[in-house]
């Protein structure tokens, strides 16, 4: 199975094959991470995301770098979470999903998530890193093609929180 890591500091500066960014339905850009992305790939990337007509909440779209650290950049697209009965949950597992599918189809050996919907989105960050470690350890039990999967945590207490769930040391 591949190994899990944990890291604190910024997406854009994290070298991976794949790293995911934190996308809204439009793919056009954002703030927070998507903002970020956006602003260190350079103009090229929103041209390629405004090729690919948006995506559904729950999906994910990829692309290619540009000036990332990286060979691609994958458009995940979380819930924006309203009271928890809204199938939130599932929503944001198959984003993780998804995402992990397009770096296997696109031969990614490595991939860097941020905090999926935590942000403006307002999922509760606690259930949110369940969530996503939950589903990143299940595909990767059927998907031994991803060597590497990173959670990247901007902030101290995001860290945190993947550190006591992951029971591992941080980088």
């Amino acid at each position: 199975m591949g190994k899990i890591i944990l890291h604190q500091g910024d997406i854009t500066k994290y070298s991976a094959d794949a790293i995911v960014n934190a996308a809204n339905t439009s793919l056009l850009g954002g703030g927070g991470v998507d903002g970020a992305i956006h602003d260190a790939a350079g103009p090229e990337l929103l041209e390629a995301c405004q090729k690919l007509g948006g995506c559904q909440t729950g999906s994910a779209k990829i692309t290619k770098a540009f000036n990332l650290p990286a060979k691609f950049v994958i458009h995940a697209v979380g819930p924006v979470y309203r009271d928890g009965t809204a199938d939130e949950d599932k929503l944001l597992a198959s984003t993780y999903k998804r995402s992990l599918e397009l770096a296997v189809e696109h031969g990614a050996k490595s991939v860097a998530f941020p905090n999926i919907s935590t942000g403006v989105y307002r999922f509760p960050k606690h259930a949110a890193a369940s969530i996503a470690i939950r589903a990143v350890k299940s595909f990767l039990k059927n998907h031994q093609q991803i060597e590497t999967v990173a959670f990247i945590t901007f902030d101290d207490e995001n860290y945190n929180i993947y550190k006591e769930k992951l029971d591992l040391r941080g980088e």
